[in-house]
């Protein structure tokens, strides 16, 4: 398996459906940074794609914006988990920023390393297989900034952290098992220890009696969505695993790793169906039924998965069947063959299903996340399955246009939006669009309008959380900052 290079160191079927995003929109609130980066990243022999060294302009917009007020210089070298780095800062609000990469290490600077551990973002680890924008490490760490703004509270999470849906869920302001995972995602990668440690601690309190979370919260910390959903746990599990790698120590969580394996071997006895080749359900409470959700398929965590806990071969047939399953769901029945569009719900033989009363059948607002997850893959260890799934659904979304994007298609490709109307257009689609554009270089004209639509702000067509969590995560990854740390 290759290894990125681094520079530094029964829910009721219902129940589960309302997890799903497709939840009344509101106006989110924005958010100025006054930063300009210029950064140099040399990564390892044989990169191809976009240039190893980077330089971003700044760029003056509104949510997750960054006008200048000074730069940025770093260098970074290094091989296999080499943890070095040198760089300065001239911004007016921060003094020189040195970054050592050593565990416990913490750096701060306006446009420089910030957050504690191993690899401070920013890491901008440019893989050998995938192409990048000409991205702005400002614009990523304001879409932090605000997403934290937005929807991180300690309202009615006792002495931890929870993230909340503003404006939507079951209960207005409940916590999902999703929204926890993106949580922990986005600290891990931000250096943000106090905020992961915080995060899964609230999670900690609601693990049932498989080990995996209850789906929903409400906010005054009661549970009303029993039972777990894979998505959210497979989310927190690489999160944890990223945490064992950024931190060797935490005063409140006794073992990253340990927490991580404990959370992926209940994965794996609750929420993969062995009786049909590791199909990856939606949860632990649907027991036998033929009913799987692609969008929660996550190929390149699973190769770690099997790393972490001995299980290689078990996650590897999980890897097959995922990728067996979104091949069938895409054909000349469907409509989708060519184009990537992703059931919402389907069987083993990849038909479409109406999991539950009223459940979705088209692509929309979870189908989306597919080529995010499906590209990792690819970027991180250039799986040709993912780049033929991410070359169908970038031809789609290159002829769509990134300004003419929407919130849902039928499988044929028929418009059918949710939220996006009048112009409005969603974060949790341009960035998955952009991730899938990473493929191959014929994208990349579209790959590049499409970060800057991103990085520009304002894609909340749809909900606050979920808005907000796909623009900073789409950031991250388009940055090459959502990686996968090497093992010590």
């Amino acid at each position: 398996m290759r290894r990125l290079e681094f520079s530094v160191a029964s829910v009721s079927w219902l129940a589960l459906g309302l997890a799903s995003c497709g939840e009344p929109a509101s106006d989110a609130s924005t958010q100025t940074t006054t930063q300009a980066v210029t950064a140099s990243v040399t990564t390892g022999a044989g990169a191809t794609g976009a240039a190893a060294t980077t330089t971003a302009a700044s760029s003056s917009v509104t949510s997750a914006a960054a006008t200048s007020n000074g730069s940025t210089a770093a260098t970074s070298t290094g091989t296999g988990g080499a943890a070095t780095s040198s760089g300065t800062d001239s911004v007016t609000t921060a003094g020189q920023a040195s970054v050592t990469g050593t565990e416990g290490t913490t750096t701060t600077g306006g446009g420089g390393a910030t957050g504690s551990g191993a690899f401070p973002f920013p890491q901008n680890v440019e893989g050998e297989f995938c192409n990048y924008p000409n991205y702005d490490n400002a614009a990523v760490r304001a879409a932090y900034e605000s997403w934290k703004e937005k929807v991180v509270s300690s309202e009615g999470a006792g002495e931890y952290l929870r993230v909340r849906k503003p404006d939507s869920g079951s209960v207005i302001g409940s916590t999902v098992s999703e929204g926890q995972g993106y949580g922990m995602l986005l600290a891990v990668y931000f250096g943000d220890q106090e905020l992961f440690d915080n995060l899964w601690l609230y999670t900690k309190q609601y693990l049932n009696e498989n080990g995996l979370m209850h789906w929903e919260i409400d906010p005054n910390g009661g549970v009303i969505g029993t039972g777990a959903a894979l998505d959210g746990d497979e989310d927190m599990a690489w999160a944890l695993v990223m945490a064992s790698r950024q931190w060797s120590e935490s005063p409140r969580i006794a073992s990253y790793h340990d927490d991580a394996v404990a959370l992926i071997e209940a994965m794996w006895d609750h929420e993969i169906d062995h009786t049909r080749n590791g199909m990856p359900l939606p949860g632990d409470t649907w027991g036998g039924a033929d009913i799987t959700n692609i969008s929660y398929y996550a190929p390149a965590y699973y190769r770690v998965f099997g790393e972490v806990t001995g299980n290689v071969e078990g996650w590897n047939q999980v890897i097959e069947t995922s990728y067996a399953i979104i091949e069938r769901s895409l054909n000349e029945a469907n409509g989708n063959a060519d184009n990537g569009l992703v059931p919402a719900w389907c069987d083993s033989q990849g038909v479409p299903v109406v999991a539950f009363e009223g459940a979705p059948t088209h692509f929309q607002n979870d189908s989306t996340r597919t080529p995010f997850r499906v590209g990792q893959d690819y970027c991180y260890y250039g799986e040709p399955r993912a780049l033929s799934y991410m070359q169908k659904i970038a031809s789609f979304y290159a002829g769509v246009g990134v300004a003419n994007i929407i919130d849902g298609y039928d499988l044929d490709g028929t418009p059918h939006p949710e939220h996006s109307v009048n112009g409005s257009q969603a974060a949790s689609f341009v960035g998955p669009a952009a991730v899938a554009a990473m493929g191959s270089d014929e994208f990349q004209s579209f790959l590049d309008e499409a970060y800057l639509a991103v990085a520009g702000g304002g894609l909340d067509a749809g909900t606050i959380y979920y808005q907000a969590s796909w623009e900073a995560l789409s950031l991250l990854m388009l940055s090459g900052n959502f990686i996968e740390f090497p093992a010590p």
